[in-house]
């Protein structure tokens, strides 16, 4: 706690000094651990130079220094990043960097109504009937989030709970004052706030929400009848400048599953993003074989894909962590590794190579047995990927301190 007030003052301290005087630096204490390579705690550029990272450096350090601007980063992920957890943690190491920078919360989706668990941070419910479906094997059109939920029952509502369950002093309350539905059916969808039913306007597909007053838990209820309507996300978002880190993670996707989104282009296009973190690539080696090139294939489509929406988004590849297959470290990992460097190469992208930080091969055995990662040899603890995300955040601190001269 006392760690998060520090950073807080600092940060705001530092935007009142003369130009040219700034001298900030970011870091998040990392429990030492026998087996985490720290040292290797970089972001690499295999392909050299990368304009399009420098600009959302450039972005970053202007929010920062000044509290002016719109940064969106968008974490793209499998079960890793539906926990919640990796993410979030990164999302409030990079809040600390200056006080009041919250610019909104970004894309969510009615996990509850799914059936499947909601990333921590923020909390779901539903009443009614839905059926729901995912990128894996998708029955629907889907869009960026890679899930859908359906209803034809006009009493069928999902509610989306800001507010955390244990809110500490210094976590950051989002709140939101505008709402996208992203979806699409006959049914019209409203937003239900006490007493009040806001109705939206029509923007495409979608429908937006001009909220009266600032809230942070909204129920998305239906009016018209007979129909269905699909629920492909639900976007929130303040006026203010800030700083957006929405998280996008399905149980079981592999970098095949996101191809199959149709809307996928045309919901990144409302999140903007400045930088797109890919972190899918831990079920893609659960086959029999590793077809390195196909993965390499699929990656190439999924950056074309972001490019459509913004053709100077910067990208982030984490490599595939350490993990067991048949009781023994899976043998594909360190080949994903190979190939998430030459993805990055490819693209000017920036590289993180989580294999080799967390130890290499084996080293999930030490993380499991440290209470960091779980039995089975693939997920980590809530402890872990907490780990995780303020090894991603010092890492891409050392990148802006060295790039901004900061």
């Amino acid at each position: 706690m006392m760690k998060r007030h520090i950073l807080l003052v600092v940060a705001t301290l530092a935007t009142l000094l003369p130009a040219g005087a700034q001298q900030l630096r970011f870091h998040t204490r990392i429990p030492t651990l026998p087996y985490l390579r720290e040292d290797r705690n970089v972001l690499q550029f295999p392909g050299g130079e990368s304009p399009d990272f420098d600009a959302f450096l450039r972005k970053l350090d202007t929010l920062v220094l000044a509290g002016r601007g719109d940064v969106r980063i968008v974490h793209i992920g499998g079960s890793h990043v539906q926990g919640g957890t990796w993410t979030n943690t990164l999302r409030k190491d990079l809040l600390t960097m200056r006080y009041g920078i919250d610019g909104g919360r970004g894309l969510l989706f009615p996990y509850a109504a799914a059936g499947t668990n909601t990333p921590v941070g923020y909390q779901t419910s539903y009443t009614g009937t839905w059926t729901s479906s995912r990128c894996l094997k998708p029955d629907t059109v889907m869009g960026l989030s890679g899930m859908t939920v359906s209803t034809a029952d006009t009493a069928a509502t999902v509610a989306l709970d800001l507010l955390p369950e244990e809110r500490r002093q210094w976590d950051v309350r989002y709140t939101f004052r505008s709402v996208d539905v992203l979806g699409y059916g006959e049914l019209e969808p409203v937003i239900l706030m006490g007493r009040d039913t806001v109705r939206g306007r029509q923007v495409g597909e979608n429908w937006r929400f001009d909220l009266p007053y600032y809230a942070d838990f909204i129920r998305v209820g239906f009016t018209g009848f007979p129909g269905r309507f699909t629920i492909k996300g639900i976007y929130v978002d303040n006026p203010d400048n800030g700083l957006t880190l929405s998280e996008v993670g399905v149980n079981g996707a592999a970098t095949s599953s996101f191809l199959k989104c149709d809307d996928f282009v045309q919901d990144l296009k409302l999140l903007k993003p400045d930088l797109v973190i890919f972190s899918i690539g831990i079920n893609d080696l659960q086959g029999v074989d590793f077809d390195a090139r196909r993965f390499i294939a699929n990656y190439g489509k999924l950056v074309q894909m972001v490019r459509h929406a913004n053709p100077h988004c910067a990208f982030l590849f984490t490599s595939c962590n350490d993990s067991w297959k048949n009781g023994r470290p899976n043998p594909f990992t360190p080949r994903a590794r190979q190939a998430f460097e030459e993805i990055s190469a490819g693209c000017d992208a920036a590289f993180w190579d989580l294999f080799g930080i967390m130890g290499g091969a084996g080293s999930m055995d030490s993380w499991v047995n440290g209470g960091y990662a779980r039995a089975d040899h693939i997920h980590f603890t809530p402890e872990g990927y907490a780990i995780l995300g303020n090894l991603l955040f010092n890492a891409l601190m050392d990148t802006y301190a060295q790039r901004m001269g900061r």
